[in-house]
Formats: structure tokens, C-alpha cells, sequence
């Protein structure tokens, strides 16, 4: 009886996030191209993506701009990018920064 309630707790617990992340291919301006870790943080397009030795990048999108935000260092604090990102007509699957020209790509 306590393992089907741990389990079902572990299944709302899961399902109460929403996301899961999903194996990718990113790219930003200063990490190139790399395998990594895409996660959805809602319903509008925003995302995460991380990977092991690189900085977790955030998007955060609304109303067809973004912002972006990014934890440097494991257990650090996340520091807001500068600008404002704006899908790359280039590649849908890359946001521009128009402040740096910074590109954070998932793919």
C-alpha cells in the first residue's frame, strides 16, 4: 500500500511540473554548437537548456520577444542577458539578442 501511494505521489509530482527535459542540440555565441538538455517552462515557447561544463540559458518569451537569463556557475544565481531576444529569421530555432547580437539556439 505505501508503494503505490509513493508512486502515485511520484506521478502527480511529475505531472504537477509539467516538463520534462528532452535531449537536444544548442548553440550559443560563446559555447557553439553542443548536445544538451531542452526543457519547456511554459506555454508561450519558453525554455531552458542545459548541459554539464556550460551555463544554463533561460528564454523567457512574450508576446514574440524574449528575454533571457543565464546561471554561470552550479548552484549560482541566474544574471539577466542583455537586450532583448527576438526570433532569428535566419533560423526559427535561434533567438537574437538585438543589444549583443548574442544567439541562444535549440534544436
Amino acid at each position: 500500500m505505501i508503494g503505490r501511494i509513493a508512486c502515485v505521489l511520484v506521478v502527480l509530482v511529475a505531472g504537477a511540473t509539467g516538463a520534462f527535459a528532452k535531449d537536444a542540440r544548442c548553440f550559443t555565441t560563446d559555447d557553439g554548437e553542443y548536445d544538451c538538455d531542452f526543457e519547456a517552462t511554459d506555454d508561450a515557447g519558453s525554455f531552458r537548456i542545459s548541459a554539464d561544463g556550460k551555463p544554463t540559458f533561460e528564454v523567457f518569451i512574450e508576446d514574440g520577444q524574449a528575454y533571457a537569463g543565464a546561471v554561470f556557475a552550479p548552484g549560482g544565481r541566474s544574471v539577466s542577458l542583455p537586450g532583448t531576444y527576438f526570433r532569428s529569421e535566419e533560423d526559427p530555432a535561434c533567438w537574437v539578442s538585438d543589444a549583443t547580437e548574442t544567439q541562444i539556439c535549440a534544436w
